[in-house]
């Protein structure tokens, strides 16, 4: 059986720029700015077939600097379902990432947040 694994994190920054200088200059991450409908930076973190995930980094939405982690699931729409059973909360409901899947964002019964993807590459 495959679990679901983290697979993916996100940075948010007020001023995204800032951030991209940051991690270049500090750990040598890659920067590469997303083609898609947003502001958003695509992180590397090492190369291919080297343990650890790679992320994202936008723009703030909320007053309070968070980084989210995001969970690889073969389906959003039964994992939003076993979230709420088990006390969780949708936070932000699924949504397409043009090109990449299906996106859904919940907040554990501590108050954690999580992203969860189905990749589906026709998602719009």
């Amino acid at each position: 059986m495959c679990l679901p694994r983290v697979v993916h994190f996100e940075i948010d920054a007020e001023k995204p720029e800032r951030l991209v200088k940051f991690y270049e200059n500090v750990f040598g991450w890659k920067m590469l700015k997303w083609e898609g409908p947003m502001d958003y930076w695509l992180i590397t973190t090492g190369g291919e077939g080297e343990l650890g995930i790679n992320g994202g980094l936008g723009k703030r939405t909320e007053s309070e600097p968070k980084t989210v982690n995001t969970i690889d699931v073969p389906s959003v729409d039964e994992f939003v379902r076993k979230v709420v059973e088990n006390g969780g909360t949708i936070v932000v409901p699924k949504h397409a990432v043009p090109g990449v899947g299906w996106l859904v964002y919940f907040k554990d019964p501590e108050g954690n947040m999580f992203g969860m993807m189905q990749s589906d590459e026709s998602a719009k």
